[in-house]
């Protein structure tokens, strides 16, 4: 019976063994398949961010041809202001330095012309509206029929 003992011991401890290394087969089964979808999901990750370093690149330079579009605007504007300041200075001389330009620049506008320029501010549709309809109205002149 001895050997039987022995025999049954060594089949326990066998069987043991088979039942830890499954075991530990099993664990480093899962420990792979983790490992796997963590490295999945660092791809995608690293992908995220080339993607999102391309867009931050070419977002800095959208921003910077703005910059320089807002630059050349200022630029423009500024030249705009020189020349209209230059303009005026040229008309006072004109003025002063002809004096048939003086007296024409010194008349009153035509009745027409300072009309237009006392149209009150007009804020939307009704509001021109409003305006037209409280000036003297235009009437229709008779056909040449008629005559």
């Amino acid at each position: 019976m001895t050997s039987s003992k022995a025999w049954l011991v060594a089949g326990a401890v066998f069987v043991a063994m088979a039942v830890a290394l499954n075991f530990q087969a099993q664990r480093i089964d899962a420990e792979t398949a983790r490992a796997d979808l963590a490295a999945d999901r660092q791809q995608k990750l690293e992908q995220r961010n080339e993607r999102q370093a391309a867009t931050i690149i070419r977002l800095g330079g959208e921003v910077a041809a703005q910059r320089a579009d807002q630059l050349s605007l200022q630029q423009t504007t500024s030249d705009l202001h020189q020349a209209h300041a230059t303009d005026q200075l040229k008309k006072k001389e004109r003025r002063r330095e002809d004096p048939t330009h003086a007296t024409w620049a010194a008349q009153p506008l035509p009745a027409a012309a300072r009309r237009l320029h006392q149209r009150p501010a007009i804020t939307g549709a009704a509001g021109y509206r409003q305006w037209l309809s409280g000036r003297d109205a235009l009437h229709a002149q008779p056909s040449g029929a008629d005559r």
